[in-house]
């Protein structure tokens, strides 16, 4: 193991001499890659995937899947327009080994695809995968005529012993510790033998707009699917058994991952455009439009895309972001440089994600000289002047980003590990230097 992997190299956040002026080209969406991914898999027939994301997630997803014997070939698509995967479907087998590194989706989306397996298909990734829970799917999965090692842990590693096939049928979680429980059973909800009812029956569900993704790209590759937005019972899910057509699907850019290019426009006072925006999205990222409005800055959406510009002030700002939890770290980030406090509650499910995202804010923040305190489902910041210091990652890739937005105000800001960034946003050092000029 070399020195550089123990002790990540420190990266000095670049400060901003001025307000920033740039266009950012934001790669694809993670969440959207990967659900894609995982329906064309199960596809009767071959589908494209134009303008993918390709990261460390993503990347795991894909390999994970031809471990399993699906085809992804990587290319143009068929018009060559651009790159695009061509995803071919094919009987699922195992045994096989999958490294689902520290990705929620890979973890948790790729159990139930395993069940329809021929062979037993183990589950394995990075140390922290091991504190992630997945007792909502396991036990899920159980409930539906599957049969899982994992040695009563309710966590990594296990093995799904696939059969070729699964029941499906009713049942009853609770994924109030994340979403992704749902959406992992409704994605191969349509190749069960009678489908699935998931009934959510826990406390509040979070990151809903990452089901409503789930529910709307099932429907696109010709799935049916009964749920509450649509005049269904309240926290049930119902899908039929049928056969999913191959697509042709352009992935949309990842609005979340543009939250710290938009951010750079409120703290600097510039202006940033996201060119390819979507009109209409179930991204969670899209809440940044409303949420950065009121924190001090205005945006336009265009044909073109959004151009966000900040004012040269920026406001505390009392806000629920249950549904939109990944943009905390950020939201975290600018409200502890705003000019009054800021209270963000419904995110307790963030003590689970790749790190305690609630105690890792507490404590960098603070190290810099800020005044962040927990509560028992978010944070109270009360803005303080900064200064400089080392801002720990936790090989998170949004702390990542967080720090280097602080980093824009303050001098001296060093990111332990930026490297963790390609987990979703490839190629961010670069892009960050580039929105600045540099």
């Amino acid at each position: 193991m070399t020195e550089s992997s123990v002790h990540p190299a420190l990266w000095p956040a670049p400060h901003a001499t001025g307000a920033v002026d740039a266009t950012v080209t934001v790669p694809g969406s993670k969440s959207v890659t990967n659900r894609a991914l995982v329906l064309a898999a199960l596809a009767a027939e071959p589908g494209w995937l134009r303008r993918p994301l390709r990261s460390r997630d993503t990347l795991l997803m894909a390999e994970a899947l031809r471990s399993m014997g699906v085809g992804i070939e990587e290319g143009v698509g068929p018009d060559g327009s651009g790159e695009a995967w061509r995803v071919i479907p094919a009987g699922l087998h195992g045994p096989t080994t999958v490294d689902v590194g520290n990705a929620g989706t890979v973890m948790r989306f790729l159990p139930p695809v395993a069940t329809l397996a021929d062979g037993p298909v183990r589950f394995d990734g990075d140390p922290r995968s091991y504190e992630r829970p997945l007792t909502g799917v396991i036990d899920a999965l159980r409930v539906l005529g599957a049969r899982i090692d994992d040695e009563g842990r309710g966590s990594l590693p296990m093995t799904v012993h696939g059969s070729g096939a699964l029941d499906g049928g009713p049942v009853a979680i609770d994924a109030s510790s994340s979403s992704q429980f749902v959406s992992a059973l409704l994605l191969s909800a349509p190749r069960f033998n009678q489908g699935v009812e998931v009934r959510h029956t826990g406390a509040r569900l979070p990151s809903m707009p990452h089901i409503r993704m789930t529910v709307d790209m099932l429907r696109a590759v010709g799935a049916q699917v009964d749920e509450p937005e649509t005049g269904g019972e309240p926290n049930v899910w119902r899908v039929s058994h049928s056969a999913l057509l191959g697509r042709d699907l352009t992935i949309e850019p990842d609005l979340s991952n543009a939250q710290p290019f938009l951010a750079a426009a409120l703290v600097t006072g510039g202006r940033i455009t996201v060119p390819d925006w979507p009109e209409h999205t179930t991204q969670p990222g899209d809440a940044l439009r409303e949420i950065f409005t009121a924190m001090g800055g205005s945006c336009e959406l265009t044909e073109r895309g959004l151009t966000f510009t900040g004012s040269g002030r920026i406001h505390g700002i009392d806000v629920d972001l249950g549904e939109v939890g990944e943009l905390t770290p950020g939201i975290a980030a600018v409200a502890a440089l705003a000019d009054s406090p800021s209270t963000l509650s419904g995110v307790a499910h963030l003590r689970l994600h790749e790190t305690d995202r609630l105690a890792a804010l507490t404590k960098e923040i603070n190290e810099l000289g800020g005044d962040v305190t927990e509560t028992a489902d978010g944070l109270h910041i009360r803005p303080r002047p900064l200064h400089g210091g080392t801002f720990h990652t936790y090989d998170d890739h949004r702390m990542a980003t967080a720090g280097s937005i602080i980093g824009l105000a303050v001098p001296g800001v060093e990111i332990e590990n930026v490297a963790t960034t390609a987990k979703t946003l490839p190629d961010f050092p670069q892009m960050w230097t580039g929105m600045l000029g540099a």
